[in-house]
């Protein structure tokens, strides 16, 4: 194997090793999704940045996923719409309220948001937790604390209040991204490479999702989860899923 992937895929691997330790946080998130989920309520999932929106498309309408993630994919900070657009949204604070005006969260109560980002500093990362904090929502925060740690407090991506996502969520799950996300460096370079991100973040929340379901079945409750629409029968299968979840997701 090359150096370099082989140094990569291990990184990688301890990322991993060190997310599932993370037994109890990823347990007490479990808890308050299957709570939703048993009272019919969505779960509201954020990538509060631009990649970190790869989180939840991850969880949204995904085959072996819960049915009611619902996906926030604000066009502000989505990378389709500009990358240096997505920066510099995701650094403007107060526009958290639109989002939650847009996507009518908390309306309903019981309904949980889940934030997925990796640094857990940004503007609208720590607007939407206030927001959530202020309307009673229960907060998840999927994020790591070591890299909220060693930013400076003063640092242009911080929220001005330099508060962290891990200290706001009502249960955070550490995915302990490595400081700067790129992890290889190589000789000749400024600039490291094989960014690790987006593999912890996903770990991270399909873990959660299937310790929620474990504890649903536990609760004699059967898991809505979705099928492939790759697969034969599997797109008649998730179409009560969606006539049911339709009017209630933006994206669906």
């Amino acid at each position: 194997m090359l150096k370099q992937i082989e140094q990569y895929k291990n990184i990688i691997i301890d990322c991993i090793n060190a997310i599932a330790g993370e037994e109890e946080s990823i347990h007490a998130a479990a808890e308050i999704i299957a709570d939703a989920i048993q009272g019919d309520k969505l779960v509201h999932v954020m990538g509060t940045g631009g990649h970190s929106n790869m989180a939840a498309e991850e969880v949204f309408w995904r085959a072996g996923g819960l049915v009611p993630f619902n996906a926030l994919l604000d066009p502000g900070i989505n990378l389709e719409h500009g990358a240096r657009r997505s920066n510099i949204v995701e650094r403007c604070e107060g526009y958290a309220s639109t989002v939650f005006k847009t996507y009518h969260i908390g309306e309903d109560p019981g309904d949980v948001l889940l934030l997925a980002t990796s640094y857990g500093v940004n503007a609208i990362t720590i607007d939407m937790a206030l927001e959530a904090k202020k309307r009673g929502i229960k907060l998840i925060g999927v994020t790591a604390k070591a890299f909220a740690e060693n930013l400076p407090k003063d640092a242009p991506a911080r929220h001005s209040s330099a508060q962290n996502l891990y200290e706001l969520a009502d249960v955070f799950v550490d995915v302990h991204l490595p400081f700067g996300d790129a992890t290889i460096k190589f000789e000749g370079m400024d600039a490291p490479m094989g960014p690790v991100s987006t593999f912890c973040n996903s770990f991270a929340l399909h873990s959660i999702e299937m310790e929620a379901a474990s504890i649903l079945l536990q609760r004699g409750i059967t898991p809505p989860v979705w099928n492939s629409a790759n697969i034969p029968g599997g797109h008649a299968r998730n179409k009560a899923y969606e006539d049911k979840y339709e009017s209630r997701m933006k994206h669906l």
